[in-house]
Parts: structure tokens; C-alpha cells; sequence
């Protein structure tokens, strides 16, 4: 089978070819770092690391660019309100993010570039714009790009100019010459921190949001390149500014394929601070351990909408534990040398993220290995299934391991109950045996009883 995505630039689900044959090269709109990542940031980010990984398991060498906002008006204020400076704010929520997103699995990408690591390319961007007639400088010291001059905009959203409104991030500021004209250099303010401002021949001031990702891409991946993605709340208007600012500077086609992942929802409600269900990767990974918040995450499309709740992460762990559970009835578990792609299952597998990355379909696959894994006791199913589900950034850890994680009691006092149990059926104390079963179980501690002796798991 051959990759198809589903190209939001042309509405359809297309097979993909790259630009240079066995390289892709892809951007993803990364984060703007004046907090914690939460849930809807990390939803984003796997959905891209599984494209990234499946690019790779493909064969394709990725050249994978996701980037971070660092200069910003909710940046500027917070380092403000801690009286600190913003690269001290910045550097603090980088490492956090790092942290959040490594215990999901989140691979980091290949290049991570800051924005005002790239204020320079951004300033010769907009400069050939204005040469080219397409931005203009406006009273307040702004300058601008002139929407209406540049005769493809609309062509991501599939609107005309006049069903266009301003999007959430674009200020209609006076000296603008039409309302949906967007910023591209914001003129400095005298009570804003010198850290914030840059110079420039425009003025001091810094870049706008918009321009920061046309240039960091345009800069690490050429001026035309593969795949952009990012959530579809930035579809309009950030990735359609991106394509008017890039194509009207360069001249050519800025990137073949759009993808965007789809809305986040709790208990079916907009995440919304003022609702009170807002939810960091912190605040989910005191629950929850991060296999099974990626798990969780792998269930659902990354076009579908997604509904996060307490509710559905409990089920997913519960799902997980059953794949693991697989693995542990066998002592050793190869790992493969290769996947045979031509293996039922694999090339089931395969056939699912072949279309459009559905790992919902390739979930299912690992289900139906690992049902014949306990049905069989197949090593070959077992090193299958463990294969199929590193690619998805599953299935690594040691079953037991995994299984008897978060169990809130310290191993050796497990261990010390467990040898008291035995000693008491061995003098035929039955009633205490059962007893400390049943105190193990209240504490979310099974006991498995076998020839070899008793292990145990978390419930």
C-alpha cells in the first residue's frame, strides 16, 4: 500500500509523495512557552510524533522541525508578574515541557528552534514583502501585510475574503489598511522590557506571530517542503497568513500537504480555565502513568475530535494492562530483527497507519495479538506484538514492571505480606492466608498463585 494523508489544502485524503525521494521534511507548529503544557498541547504533539514515527518505520529519513515561541505578549506579561527576565521565564518552561512530553513518549523532534533565534530571517522576509508591494508600514510604527493584495488567501480555509473575519490572535489596530491585515513587525512600546524589543530598520520592536514560523521553517526546511501540521485552531488564521506571507515572498508553493489534528474536549465540554476543567500534563501524570495518558491518546484518530476524562483514562489503562498481561505469561519475549511485513498481522497493522496514520486500527491489531498470545502462548505473536507496539511508543517497558507499577506500596512490604501468606498455608492457617489476600487486594494488590510461587500485580 502506499501513505495517503488527508490534506486539509485540498479537502481530501491523497496519496503522499515527497518532494525528494526517501526524505520528508515537516514542521509543526510548536508552543508558545509562558506555562505548562496541557493536555490539548500534549494531544498535538503525539499526534505528530506518531506521523514522525511512521515516517521513519517507513523508511523515510524525517527531517522533523517543531518550534517554540518565545517572545510573546502573555510571555512578556507573566515574566513581568514574576519579576523575572524572559529568557529566565523561558528556559524554565522549556525544561518543564521537555519533561512533560518525555514521560508520554514524545520523541523530540529534529530541530527545535526558538523565535528570536531567527528575529534576523524574520527581518529579511518582511523586507522582501515590502519589496514586493505586499506589506506596508503603518502610522503607530507596525508593519503590516496587506491581505487583499495577495490573490490566493483564503485557499487553506476555503472562504473568500469577505466571509474572512479577523481570527483571535490578529488585533484590529488602527493603521491597519483592511481588518483582516495582520502584523508582521510590532512596533516596540516604551513601557514594554528591553528584552523585549529588537532592532531592526523598521524600528525597534519584534516579530509578529505569524512570520516567526513561515521563517524558521523556510530557514531549517527550504522554501517549499513536505508537511505542516498543527491543531486546527490554527488553521485560520495562523497557517493561512503563514502560506500568504511565504508564497508572496518567495514566489512558489510553501508546503504540499496540511495536516491538522483535531479539537480536545473534556467530559465532552471545551477545555476552558473558567469551566475549572483545565488539566496540565503535570496535573494528569500525578493519576496517571504516562504510557497510559499515550496510550489513551493512540485510541482516538488524530483528526477526531478527543475526549479526555478520569472515566476514559481508567479504561485505556485497563486495555493496556491487558497487552502487557499477554506478554507476561511468557518468561522471555526476542525482540525482532525486522518486521516481517508480509505477516497478517503486521501488514493489518500497516494497512491501518498506511491510511491516513489510524491508529485506532492499528491498536486493534495489537489486541488481536495479544489474544493470540494467551490463547497460544505463541513467542513469535508475543515478539510481534511487542514490535508492532514500539513503533507507537508502546509495549517497552517490562511487563511486571509495567503491571505492578503505581501501586502506592513499597515492593518489599508486598513482598514480606506475600512470604507471610505462604508461611501461613504451610501450617494450614487458611483464615489468615485469605486474609492477607484480601488486605493486599483492598490496597489494589492481586496475587497470582502458580507452580513457580506467587507474583502479583496492581489491580
Amino acid at each position: 500500500m502506499t501513505l495517503r494523508i488527508f490534506n486539509t489544502l485540498t479537502r481530501q485524503v491523497e496519496p503522499f509523495t515527497p518532494i525528494e525521494p526517501s526524505r520528508v521534511r515537516m514542521y509543526v507548529c510548536g508552543m508558545t512557552i509562558y506555562d505548562l503544557c496541557h493536555v490539548g498541547h500534549a494531544r498535538m504533539m503525539m499526534a505528530f510524533d506518531v506521523v514522525s514515527r511512521w515516517l521513519r518505520a517507513s523508511g523515510y529519513d524525517v527531517v522533523y522541525v517543531r518550534n517554540i515561541t518565545d517572545i510573546d505578549d502573555k510571555i512578556i506579561r507573566r515574566a513581568l508578574e514574576r519579576g523575572i527576565s524572559i529568557r529566565q521565564l523561558t528556559d524554565e518552561m522549556i525544561v518543564a515541557m521537555h519533561e512533560d512530553v518525555g514521560a508520554i513518549g514524545i520523541e523530540p523532534p529534529t530541530h527545535e528552534p526558538r523565535a528570536t533565534e531567527y528575529v534576523p530571517q524574520m527581518l529579511s522576509m518582511i523586507q522582501r514583502l515590502e519589496d514586493k508591494g505586499l506589506a506596508y508600514r503603518a502610522a503607530g510604527g507596525d508593519v503590516n501585510f496587506a491581505v487583499r493584495k495577495f490573490p490566493g488567501y483564503g485557499k487553506l480555509s476555503g472562504k473568500s475574503l469577505d466571509e474572512l473575519r479577523a481570527g483571535e490572535r490578529v488585533a484590529v489596530l488602527e493603521g491597519k489598511e483592511d481588518p483582516l491585515d495582520f502584523v508582521l513587525w510590532k512596533a516596540a512600546k516604551a513601557e514594554e522590557p528591553a528584552d523585549a524589543k529588537y532592532a531592526s530598520d523598521f524600528g525597534p520592536g519584534r516579530p509578529g506571530w505569524h512570520i516567526e514560523c513561515s521563517a524558521m521553517s523556510c530557514a531549517l526546511l527550504g522554501e517549499h517542503f513536505d508537511i505542516h501540521g498543527g491543531g486546527m485552531d490554527l488553521q485560520f488564521p495562523h497557517h493561512e497568513n503563514e502560506i500568504a506571507q511565504s508564497e508572496g515572498a518567495t514566489g512558489q508553493t510553501f508546503v504540499n500537504v496540511w495536516m491538522h489534528n483535531g479539537f480536545l474536549n473534556v467530559d465532552n465540554e471545551k477545555m476552558s480555565k473558567s469551566l475549572g476543567n483545565f488539566f496540565t500534563i503535570r496535573d494528569v501524570l500525578k493519576s496517571f502513568d504516562g504510557e497510559t495518558v499515550r496510550f489513551f491518546m493512540l485510541r482516538t484518530h488524530y483528526r477526531s475530535p478527543f475526549n479526555f476524562s478520569d472515566a476514559n483514562l481508567e479504561d485505556a489503562r485497563g486495555a493496556l494492562r491487558r497487552l502487557y498481561t499477554a506478554l507476561s505469561s511468557l518468561e522471555d519475549v526476542p525482540a525482532l530483527a525486522a518486521i516481517d511485513w508480509n505477516q497478517p498481522q503486521a501488514a493489518a497493522f500497516r494497512a491501518a497507519m498506511d491510511e491516513d496514520f489510524n491508529t485506532p486500527g492499528a491498536v486493534a491489531v495489537l489486541f488481536e495479538l495479544a489474544g493470540e498470545v494467551n490463547r497460544s502462548r505463541s513467542v513469535e505473536a508475543a515478539a510481534l506484538l511487542k514490535a508492532l507496539g514500539a513503533i507507537l511508543g508502546l509495549l517497552q517497558q517490562s511487563p511486571r514492571a509495567f503491571l505492578q507499577g503505581g501501586s502506592g506500596l513499597d515492593d518489599a512490604e508486598i513482598q514480606r505480606l506475600i512470604e507471610q501468606r505462604a508461611a501461613a498455608k504451610k501450617a494450614r492457617d487458611f483464615a489468615a492466608a485469605d486474609a492477607i489476600r484480601r488486605e493486599l487486594a483492598e490496597r489494589g494488590i492481586v496475587l497470582q498463585d502458580s507452580p513457580q510461587g506467587t507474583t502479583w500485580v496492581k489491580a
